[in-house]
């Protein structure tokens, strides 16, 4: 029988065996951190912003005011989004309304996604009836200029780009019970792919995995502080400003959304449909139509796709428009390319497919299963000539073999079982999967393989500058395909990260969308992609041609470019190569439509690859005089540019508080708020979990001494070994 003991002081236990001290010491840590354990890293912020959810009131919360004590109501949001599509150019205007139901002057601070390739160029306050215009600035000053409106009591907003995809305004000093609208402009091009066009316009910024450890506040940070649930970081330097506070789902959803469309396409369509939301869709006498969302209450939580498809005889070839802009001819052509007819299994070419999927905590509920079926359909369709392997990540990195299967039928079999298992759980270690999905040594009998990585998550985390830096190092000739999951997947990375895997980016948003969207990519994956593409006049080759490279097309998908000339050329010509044979084609320049916007997306484009530039060079200042040069001289938002506008009469005395507040955000439909946050923290204050802590450290030391105390002394290094077994 075990031997018993007590311990002095009132303390006492009964101690069997050195595994129990253990799972005591466990259990009442697990206990003690369960009370106010978040999963994230958080830290307060100033007494002047800082939240207190105590009641809700007309959909709005309820904050503390700088001494703590009086409780006032946070500026409430309203959204409508306008969208004009002519052809193969969108302009969208973006209003956001900011109400203030409270007796105290605001300012509104709101965090929101616009789609990573929009060229952000106009920015207009309204008050009333007045219009002020904004205009652009470099970064540091546009702040400075709202900082100094906002201390002499003057009405003033502020647009800032924190990625390409997310988005800050600011706007001070809203009079009580009083609106101001903020309208932000924007233009894109509409994708074409295999048969259709569509257009994606996100409404809501997902919670961001931030890794790292926080930033020392007595060293001077990179990044100016923001309003975010999570502190900046070594790795994510601006982590606080990309983490805007959520909204816990129980509580309601916030930031009601209508959005209104005018697509004039140019051709007839066969059908036009949204995979995200029901609408309406009313066609006009001159074959435009107006597009609306069907359901009045439709709130900001989810991605809004739209889709329209071309008859199969007004599918476009060739499509020119250029722009003459102070004395430069900038052009835009889109082309189709040949369509592969190779698809018989004696002409495919051996494969190795490595799948890797995400199952952090933000792919819980919907986005896992999602994942899955779509994991599980790309089985289905390796062949024996096929080897694969799967990488799992969360917190940890985990592959299905050490090496690369066959994909015989066991194998399959196993692989099926593996995902069927699959939870998702901890957090967005994305860096230690992708390279360990790099890390190819072929051998001389593997050589000949084409080798592809199937990336499956839904791309939410913060660190997006050290995965590009690692894809355009260590990629060689592995192609990326990148499946974005779920209803807001981070579309800057995904696409981005295709890119420079010389890949293509599809995104599902729910299960009904699996086998059509997987169907579509593997139609890519399983056909020669058109390669070395290169684009002349005459004798040489444009220096200002973008993409820069060209990339690789894949099955329905256009070769999209824009360039810039003194002198327009009368025809371009094109090569590429498909399969091991030489294609070329001569496109006509002398047709070309005139069109407004072609300077300002080839302008929007350059900012992009200059941008790629400085990730490849690791070095955030190159080349940032020549964006700020190039974003100015176009009036683009950009790292380095913002929109800031000015109403000059003052309105807020001095003696009056102003009050900031960080404006909520919808947690992502179908994502799991404790997967991401943890369970709701209680008022434990920090100084007991020290006491506690440290009482049960005390604890398990003296057990384990007296415990110890009565075997050889010489058993003392072994006793740690029984302790931990």
């Amino acid at each position: 029988m075990a031997r018993t003991r007590s311990i002095d002081k009132g303390v006492c236990m009964t101690v069997r065996r050195p595994r129990l001290l253990l799972f005591m010491f466990w259990l009442m840590s697990s206990w003690i951190g369960g009370l106010a354990l978040p999963s994230v890293a958080a830290e307060s912020t100033p007494d002047s912003i800082q939240e207190s959810v105590v009641k809700k009131t007309d959909g709005g919360i309820l904050l503390k005011t700088v001494s703590g004590q009086a409780l006032i109501p946070a500026p409430l949001l309203k959204t409508t989004v306008s969208m004009t599509i002519s052809g193969l150019i969108a302009r969208t205007t973006v209003s956001q309304q900011f109400n203030n139901p409270s007796d105290e002057w605001a300012e509104g601070v709101y965090v929101f996604p616009l789609p990573d390739q929009a060229a952000v160029d106009h920015l207009r306050m309204k008050i009333g009836e007045r219009i002020i215009e904004g205009h652009i600035q470099e970064r540091a000053q546009a702040k400075q200029t709202y900082a100094k409106a906002k201390t002499k009591g003057q009405r003033a907003s502020l647009v800032e780009q924190e990625r390409p995809n997310i988005f800050t305004t600011s706007v001070a000093n809203i009079a009580p019970h009083a609106p101001i609208t903020i309208d932000i402009e924007y233009q894109e091009v509409v994708r074409y792919d295999q048969g259709r066009f569509s257009l994606r316009f996100p409404m809501v910024v997902g919670p961001r995995y931030i890794p790292g450890q926080p930033e020392d506040h007595q060293e001077p940070s990179s990044s100016p502080a923001g309003l975010g649930w999570a502190p900046n970081t070594d790795q994510v330097p601006d982590a606080s400003r990309i983490t805007p506070p959520v909204q816990h789902p129980s509580h309601g959803l916030l930031n009601p959304i209508a959005l209104q469309i005018d697509l004039a396409p140019g051709i007839l369509l066969q059908k036009i449909e949204s995979p995200t939301h029901p609408i309406t869709v009313t066609r006009q006498e001159d074959h435009t139509y107006q597009i609306a969302l069907q359901d009045s209450s439709t709130y900001a939580d989810r991605d809004f796709e739209l889709i329209w498809t071309p008859l199969s005889h007004e599918t476009p070839q060739a499509t020119v428009f250029f722009e003459k802009h102070e004395g430069q001819t900038y052009h835009f052509l889109q082309l189709m390319p040949p369509t592969s007819t190779t698809s018989s299994a004696e002409d495919t070419i051996p494969r190795e497919v490595v799948f890797v999927i995400d199952t952090s905590g933000s792919m819980g509920g919907e986005s896992l299963k999602e994942a899955k079926a779509a994991l599980t359909l790309a089985l289905s369709r390796l062949t024996s000539k096929d080897t694969f392997n799967i990488i799992q990540f969360n917190s940890i990195t985990h592959r299905l073999y050490s090496t690369a299967q066959v994909a015989s039928g066991s194998r399959i079999h196993e692989a099926h079982g593996y995902v069927n298992g699959l939870q998702a759980t901890g957090g967005t270690e994305m860096l230690p999967a992708l390279e360990q999905a790099l890390a190819y040594l072929p051998t001389q009998e593997e050589a000949h393989r084409l080798r592809q990585i199937i990336f499956i998550t839904d791309g939410l985390v913060g660190n997006e500058e050290a995965l590009f830096a690692l894809l355009q190092q260590d990629l060689h000739d592995t192609r990326l395909f990148t499946v974005g999951i779920g209803s807001a997947p981070n579309g800057h990375f995904m696409r981005k990260a295709a890119q420079f895997g010389k890949g293509t980016f599809t995104h599902i948003g729910s299960t009904t969308e699996v086998q059509d969207k997987m169907n579509r990519l593997f139609l890519k994956l399983e056909h020669p992609a058109l390669t070395d593409i290169t684009i002349q006049s005459g004798d040489s080759t444009f220096r200002d041609l973008l993409p820069n490279p060209l990339p690789d097309l894949y099955n329905g998908e256009p070769l999209t470019v824009a360039f810039r000339t003194t002198n327009l050329p009368s025809s371009i010509t094109i090569t590429g190569k498909q399969a091991g044979t030489h294609w070329e084609t001569t496109q006509s320049l002398v047709d070309a439509k005139p069109r407004n916007g072609i300077a300002v997306y080839w302008a929007r484009q350059t900012i992009a690859h200059l941008m790629d530039q400085q990730t490849k060079q690791n070095d955030k200042t190159l080349l940032q005089q020549t964006i700020v040069n190039l974003a100015l001289k176009h009036h683009l938002v950009s790292r380095y540019t913002s929109l800031v506008a000015v109403d000059l009469t003052p309105v807020k005395s001095d003696a009056q508080l102003l009050h900031t507040h960080a404006l909520k955000t919808n947690l992502p439909h179908g994502m799991k708020y404790e997967a991401i946050f943890g369970w709701p923290q209680t008022a434990t204050p920090a100084t007991l979990y020290l006491v506690l802590g440290s009482l049960m450290i005390g604890v398990t030391w003296i057990c384990s001494r007296r415990h110890l105390a009565h075997r050889s002394p010489f058993a003392w290094r072994g006793s740690w070994r029984a302790f931990y077994s």
